[in-house]
């Protein structure tokens, strides 16, 4: 993937979300399910950060599979401020990559990889993250979009 792909998600207020029409530089970042200690984590950090993202000029915005009412609780449980969207259909995580098999304590099953994305203002990919780690991440990303 060189590009943005042209998918739509469903924003937290229930209305499709073209990712292309999302101002740029956009940072998209995909987690595999709300309220789990990991992905709150990283919500909260990409959150706290969100000032700072935005002083740079770019949007932030997590995706999952979780469904928006799932998301609207999330948000509003740990008071996050990150854009976060729904991909129920899968076509958003699979257009990039990030749905395939994962295991946990021996179990094979399918899910989200923890990625995320950052494009520039032509929707060109100028860096991906597979396989992320949360601690120190948001701030990893704030620094590779300061240059």
């Amino acid at each position: 993937m060189d590009t943005l792909p042209d998918v739509t998600a469903i924003g937290v207020d229930g209305a499709p979300l073209r990712l292309h029409d999302l101002p740029r530089p956009l940072v998209v970042y995909f987690y595999p399910k709300d309220d789990t200690p990991g992905c709150t984590r990283e919500a909260q950090d990409f959150s706290s950060l969100g000032d700072d993202f935005a002083a740079a000029g770019v949007t932030v915005l997590g995706v999952s599979r979780d469904t928006v009412a799932r998301h609207v609780k999330f948000r509003d449980k740990h008071g996050l401020t990150v854009m976060l969207a729904s991909d129920a259909d899968g076509s958003v995580t699979e257009a990039f990559g990030v749905w395939g098999e994962k295991q946990l304590y021996g179990k094979t099953y399918m899910g989200i990889e923890r990625a995320t994305f950052l494009f520039d203002s032509d929707a060109r990919l100028v860096k991906a993250w597979r396989k992320v780690k949360v601690p120190g991440h948001a701030a990893a990303v704030l620094d590779a979009v300061r240059g």
